[in-house]
């Protein structure tokens, strides 16, 4: 398999932009269930303030004007690293992202679980009269926040303008991890989290607390996650535009390459075709796509109806 760790649910290119300091810092600590603000000039004021739940604190971020739109990051990615893709969606929508449990400026959690992923966005979105936003967003998640999104809106229809799926939420026909892909991806897990902890010593808006075997069992439990969830997809009553990649496993042909890149392409025309309100763009790529192609993906999600 051709694929490097950055591919696995998905890691972010770690020392990228530049080499430019892009550290994001959360305002004033808070009592439990309030917020902090703290805000910043660049390209317009980003408020940053924390919310409390579960036991653990959230790092949140808000920026922009326009169309609200609240942006939800995957496993092992955290808001600092999609950041260009932010700034892009912030010409002209009101955004607001945050980091999970475990990752970025968010604090650290017991254990790591897609339900305790699935709380961290709802506690976000708990309190509408707190984000005061002015009309219903457009949720959009990448990777594990692309499944998170469809969790989160099948149990709340009506809420969310429509939803953008970034390479991920895919009703994929089999797991993709089979049986002989397990030591293949466990040893992804452990170079992935090797880097996590040498980048600890200085904690970043980039740092993510989760281990080896975290975010191995996380890779499980998502093939577990998307075995069902074409129906959550189905109790959606918004569009759904999926922006996918057509090399998830890379551009490769060796090993069980090709394998993954077909059951990737299968599983969306199978959404594609037996759910009508779902759409599918799909962008030459990886499943690094949000940072080698942040520009086009702010385009298709800026050139949504409505």
């Amino acid at each position: 398999m051709t694929w490097t760790s950055d591919a696995i649910e998905a890691a972010g290119p770690r020392g990228g932009h530049g080499g430019r300091d892009v550290r994001q810092r959360t305002g004033t600590t808070v009592p439990a269930g309030g917020a902090g603000e703290q805000a910043e000039e660049g390209d317009g004021t980003v408020r940053h303030f924390t919310v409390r739940h579960d036991g653990v604190t959230i790092a949140v971020s808000r920026g922009g004007r326009g169309r609200p739109l609240v942006l939800c990051p995957g496993l092992n990615t955290t808001q600092a690293e999609l950041r260009e893709l932010t700034g892009l969606l912030r010409r002209d929508h009101d955004v607001i992202t945050f980091d999970l449990r475990g990752h970025g400026l968010s604090s650290a959690a017991d254990r790591y679980a897609f339900a305790g992923f699935l709380g961290d966005l709802a506690a976000v979105l708990a309190d509408p009269g707190r984000l005061g936003l002015r009309s219903a967003p457009v949720l959009v998640g990448y990777s594990l926040g692309a499944d998170l999104a469809v969790h989160h809106a099948s149990e709340f229809p009506g809420t969310f303008a429509g939803l953008v799926l970034i390479d991920g939420a895919n009703p994929l026909p089999e797991p993709f991890i089979a049986e002989a892909d397990l030591a293949e991806f466990r040893a992804l897990a452990e170079d992935l989290a090797k880097r996590h902890e040498a980048e600890r010593g200085a904690p970043t808006a980039r740092t993510v607390l989760l281990t080896a075997q975290d975010i191995f069992a996380l890779q499980l439990e998502i093939d577990v996650v998307r075995a069902a969830i074409l129906d959550r997809h189905r109790r959606i009553d918004r569009p759904v535009s999926m922006i996918m990649s057509t090399s998830i496993a890379g551009g490769g042909t060796e090993g069980r390459t090709q394998r993954h890149n077909r059951l990737w392409r299968s599983g969306i025309e199978r959404l594609v075709g037996e759910v009508p309100h779902a759409s599918a763009t799909w962008l030459d790529a990886d499943h690094r796509l949000p940072f080698t192609h942040a520009p086009e993906v702010a385009r298709i999600i800026r050139d949504l109806p409505g």
